[in-house]
C-alpha cells in the first residue's frame, strides 16, 4: 500500500484519512483516523475485523467440540447483528458465510444438548426413586427380621446418598424432588418410630427378667448356709430360672455369673464331701481288688457245686467291704458278674444233664435212634446184595445223620 492510494485488497484510505471497506455491493465507509498515518488508519479497522474473526473462529471450534453452552445461539445472533455493517476491513462476506453456517450447527447443538439435559434428569429422577425405593423397603421390612444396627446405617447412607445426588447431580423438577423425598422422610420417620418401640419393649422387657431373675439369685444366694442339702431347690430355682425369659446378652450373662456363683457354693460343698467319702472309698477299692483276684481262680473249676461254694464265700466277702468310687464301680462290678456268669453257667449245664424231664425224653429219643438205626443198617445190606447203589447211598446218607443226632444225646 503507497501513501498516495492508501489501499488493499478489503478497504483503502483517502486524503483525509477516512477509512472505507470493499464489499460486493460496493465500498463503505467504517470511520476515520486523522491522528495516524494511513497505514495506522488501515491497520486499526484490519485489527476490528481480527477481533471479529477471532470470535467466529473460537465459536466455531467450541461448536465442533460439542462443548458451547446453552448461550451459543446467542452468541450467533450478536455476530450476525454485528456483521451487518461491521466498523472493520477484511473479508466481511466470508465471516458472514461462516457465522451463517453456525446457525444450523447451533440449533443441532442446542437439540442435542436439551437431550442430553433430558436424558440425564431422567437418570437423577431414577436414582432417587431408587433410593426411596430401598428406604421404603426397609421400612416394610417384618419387625422380627430387621437387623436394627446395620438397618439405621442404611438409611444413614441412603440419605448420604440423596445429598450428594441433590447437591452435585442434574436437578430435576420440584414437584418430583418434593414429592419423592416426602416418600423418603415418610419411610425414615416409620423405621425410626419401629425402632424406638422395639427399643422401649425391649428395656420394658428387660426390666421385667432383671427382676425375676434378680428374685432367683436371692434365693439361690439364701441356699449358701445349707451346703450340699441346698442343691434340690437349687435345681427347682435353676428350672424357674430357663422360665424366666431372657434379657439382653449383656445384662443375661451378668445376672447368669451371680446365679451360678450362689450353685458353685453349694456344688464346692458337696465336691469336699465327696472328697470325703471318696477317700473312705478308695480303701474299699482296694480291698475289692483283694477279693477279686482271690475270686478269680473260680473260672478254672468246673465242678458246679464247688464252684458255687466258692462265689458265695466271694459274694459274702464282697457286700461287707461298701461301696467304691464311682468311676470304679462299673469296672469292679464288671469283674464279679463275669465269675458269678461262670458259675452259673456251670449251674444251668449240671441242671440241663441231671433233669428227669430231660433225661426221659432222651431215652426215647435214644431208643427211636437205635431201632432206626437198626433198620438202615439191614436197608443197607439189602441194597448192596441187590446191587442197587442209589438205594444204598440213600440209606446209608440216612444212617450218618441217625448217628450224629445219638452221638449227640451221648455227648
Amino acid at each position: 500500500m503507497t501513501e498516495a492510494t492508501g489501499q488493499k485488497p478489503w478497504g483503502r484510505v483517502d486524503e483525509d484519512r477516512t477509512v472505507y471497506v470493499r464489499e460486493a455491493e460496493g465500498e463503505r465507509a467504517v470511520g476515520s483516523f486523522p491522528d495516524g498515518t494511513a497505514e495506522e488508519a488501515l491497520a486499526y479497522f484490519e485489527r476490528k475485523y481480527a477481533d471479529l474473526a477471532g470470535q467466529v473462529t473460537l465459536l466455531e471450534a467450541r461448536i465442533a467440540r460439542g462443548v458451547a453452552d446453552a448461550s451459543a445461539a446467542e452468541t450467533v445472533a450478536k455476530l450476525q447483528e454485528s456483521l451487518a455493517e461491521p466498523a472493520a476491513v477484511g473479508d466481511i462476506a466470508a465471516l458472514r458465510t461462516r457465522v451463517a453456517a453456525l446457525v444450523e450447527k447451533t440449533a443441532a447443538l442446542t437439540e442435542a444438548q436439551h437431550a442430553e439435559r433430558e436424558a440425564a434428569k431422567q437418570a437423577a429422577a431414577a436414582k432417587r426413586e431408587a433410593i426411596v425405593a430401598e428406604a421404603e423397603a426397609l421400612a416394610a421390612q417384618p419387625e422380627a427380621s430387621i437387623r436394627w444396627k446395620d438397618t439405621s446405617q442404611a438409611f444413614e447412607q441412603l440419605f448420604t446418598d440423596w445429598q450428594t445426588a441433590q447437591r452435585s447431580g442434574p436437578q430435576i423438577p420440584k414437584s418430583q424432588a418434593d414429592a419423592m423425598w416426602k416418600r423418603f422422610r415418610a419411610a425414615r420417620h416409620s423405621f425410626d418410630a419401629a425402632r424406638r418401640a422395639h427399643f422401649a419393649q425391649l428395656d420394658a422387657n428387660n426390666k421385667d427378667v432383671k427382676l425375676r431373675k434378680e428374685r432367683i439369685i436371692t434365693a439361690a444366694e439364701a441356699l449358701a448356709p445349707r451346703g450340699i442339702d441346698g442343691i434340690p431347690a437349687y435345681r427347682s430355682l435353676l428350672d424357674d430360672w430357663k422360665t424366666a425369659g431372657r434379657a439382653s446378652r449383656k445384662l443375661d450373662d451378668q445376672l447368669w455369673a451371680r446365679f451360678k456363683a450362689a450353685g458353685d457354693v453349694l456344688y464346692a460343698a458337696k465336691a469336699a464331701e465327696t472328697a470325703v467319702t471318696n477317700e473312705e472309698y478308695e480303701a474299699n477299692l482296694l480291698a475289692k481288688e483283694a477279693i477279686l483276684s482271690d475270686a478269680a481262680p473260680i473260672l478254672e473249676v468246673t465242678d458246679y457245686a464247688a464252684a458255687r461254694k466258692q462265689i458265695t464265700a466271694i459274694q459274702l466277702r464282697w457286700d461287707e467291704v461298701g461301696r467304691v468310687p464311682r468311676e470304679a464301680l462299673r469296672e469292679t462290678e464288671g469283674r464279679l458278674r463275669k465269675i458269678e456268669d461262670h458259675v452259673k453257667g456251670l449251674e444251668e449245664e449240671h441242671w440241663r444233664k441231671t433233669n428227669p424231664e430231660t433225661q426221659a425224653r432222651s431215652e426215647g429219643l435214644r431208643g427211636q435212634l437205635e431201632a432206626s438205626i437198626a433198620e438202615l443198617t439191614v436197608e443197607i445190606e439189602a441194597a448192596a446184595a441187590a446191587g442197587d447203589a442209589k438205594a444204598k447211598a440213600a440209606a446209608e446218607q440216612a444212617l450218618a445223620t441217625q448217628q450224629s443226632w445219638l452221638a449227640a444225646i451221648d455227648g
